[in-house]
């Protein structure tokens, strides 16, 4: 064990954000992404929602500040009655770890889908919100 290292971030999740360079994607995925399928690294968070992987994640994970939005987020599918008051609790997490590159767009869901499989990882939960989906860009470590 080591000191000050959130509990939820298992040592392959810490391995893989480790590994990740400046520009790779990370996606957390809710319960019902289809992550196995598209993951090339996939990392298991059964049991985990997404706001607490987020918040572990990002105390330790610089976003790409170079880029217009260093967080997309899988766009509801036109029709879908869904509400999203998920993407409020990301929002209020990622403007706290990072108030300058803050940036989030929202992207169709087969667009999001073709996204993710190029990902340098995926996190699989057990989140039950939908359209929970979030992909994660990394910059790099400044000072």
């Amino acid at each position: 064990m080591l000191k000050g290292i959130p509990e939820i971030l298992s040592p392959e999740l810490l391995k893989i954000l480790m590994e990740m360079g400046h520009g790779d994607e990370i996606v957390i995925g809710d319960g019902n992404f289809p992550a196995a399928s598209i993951a090339k690294r996939l990392i298991r968070c059964d049991g985990h929602n997404v706001p607490e992987l987020l918040e572990a994640i990002l105390k330790f994970f610089p976003l790409d500040p170079y880029v217009d939005a260093p967080v997309s987020l899988m766009q509801v599918t036109p029709g879908d009655k869904v509400e999203t008051p998920i993407w409020n609790t990301y929002r209020e997490i990622i403007n706290q770890y990072e108030p300058k590159a803050n940036k989030i767009q929202n992207i169709e869901r087969f667009a999001f889908y073709d996204r993710a499989k190029e990902a340098y990882a995926v996190v699989a939960t057990g989140e039950k919100a939908l359209y929970a989906n979030i992909i994660l860009k990394k910059g790099v470590v400044t000072g």
